[in-house]
């Protein structure tokens, strides 16, 4: 049955997630239960048509794993765009930066699910957040990342030791925080002890008690 807080009030609920838990189908089922707003990669086209760059030069940067040019970014005195079209954009620093501020502007605008992208780190200054961190058995997991790329068992493991990795490198770099860390979140569920379902339903009762 969909919840309605039905408050005056906007409030957030940012997902972090290992790849393979089932945290995009938990996020989408939670907005569509909760009904508010859900972002994932929406928020790559959201950057591109504000932006005025191609989709495909976020989806570039969103891939990348290399914070070196971060520093200097700083350093130098031009403005966001200027940075952009001079090179910068291919560097996952410049997509953090437009990325944060458009979580920041929608969630100005509503209730909304953010899942990655620091986003409970991005929203730091919003009182009203949920901040969670989904897991789930290593076997779940593959056998999930195997079905929806098809994968054989030994391949899916490997792609999600890099994952993991690539995950908590861009969280622990840009949040100063530990990717997965009890003490980075508000809740930490494993998807695996009790199923997609039940998952939705432990989360929907917390913010509902949280936030209502």
């Amino acid at each position: 049955m969909k919840k309605n807080l039905n408050m005056s009030e906007k409030f957030y609920i940012n997902i972090g997630r290992q790849i393979g838990s089932g945290g995009l189908e938990i996020g989408k089922k939670l907005a569509k239960e909760l009904n508010i707003a859900y972002y994932d990669r929406e928020l790559i086209q959201i950057a591109s048509d504000e932006s005025g760059l191609g989709k495909e030069f976020f989806e570039k940067a969103d891939e990348k794993d290399s914070h070196s040019l971060f520093g200097g970014m700083f350093g130098m005195r031009s403005t966001l765009m200027d940075q952009i079209y001079s090179g910068y954009y291919l560097s996952n620093e410049n997509l953090f930066l437009i990325q944060s501020e458009i979580i920041r502007k929608l969630a100005k605008k509503e209730s909304s699910i953010f899942v990655g992208r620091c986003a409970d780190y991005v929203l730091k200054d919003f009182s009203r957040c949920l901040n969670i961190f989904i897991s789930a058995e290593m076997e779940d997991r593959i056998k999930r990342i195997a079905q929806i790329h098809d994968l054989e068992h030994d391949k899916a493991a490997s792609f999600i030791e890099k994952m993991d990795k690539k995950r908590a490198s861009y969280y622990n770099y840009f949040s100063n925080k530990n990717w997965g860390d009890s003490r980075s979140y508000h809740l930490c569920i494993n998807s695996s002890f009790l199923g997609i379902d039940n998952t939705v339903k432990t989360i929907t009762e917390i913010a509902l008690n949280k936030f209502q």
